[in-house]
């Protein structure tokens, strides 16, 4: 009290965010040599999974089979996918590589904006792929799905000429 005046102190409080966002490493090394893995056409690796641990992202699976692969991605995780499918018809067959982002569907808000800037960190190494998709549903975790992305993006599709009907 000054005078016979009351002054009432004020305390200024900053709000600023309890965490910093953090940003996204990745595990180079073991993310290319499960990508060569998928792709090289001496080991029967079809696909690999890159899966988050806190902030870097890390090779989380390889296998063999599609339903294994579609087992990798759960509801309230993000994560990548890189795999290897037969394509061509009776007169030729080669392997196409197909690129997927997964963001499940319990994902929040700021992790599901987040994957964009995370793509393009997998996309350093992860650079080869005919086709490219992001999945946020178990739905679409679909193999003839996978394959009618790939001959659309592979052009023309010559066969023999004999239709089925």
């Amino acid at each position: 009290m000054a005078d016979g005046i009351e002054v009432e102190q004020i305390q200024i409080i900053e709000s600023r965010p309890k965490k910093m966002p953090m940003v996204t490493s990745m595990d180079r090394e073991t993310i290319r040599e499960a990508y060569e893995d998928v792709r090289s056409n001496l080991t029967d690796t079809e696909w690999a999974v890159f899966k988050f641990e806190s902030s870097e992202i890390v090779c989380a699976a390889k296998g063999i089979g599609f339903e294994e692969f579609q087992q990798q991605f759960m509801d309230e995780e993000r994560a990548f996918g890189y795999i290897r499918i037969q394509m061509g018809d009776e007169m030729s067959k080669r392997s196409k590589f197909l690129f997927l982002t997964w963001i499940g569907c319990d994902v929040g808000v700021m992790q599901r904006a987040k994957m964009s800037t995370d793509k393009s960190i997998m996309k350093e190494v992860i650079s080869n792929f005919a086709a490219e998709l992001q999945i946020e549903c178990e739905a679409d975790m679909d193999l003839i799905y996978f394959k009618e992305v790939l001959q659309k993006a592979q052009g023309a599709n010559y066969g023999t000429g004999i239709r089925e009907i």
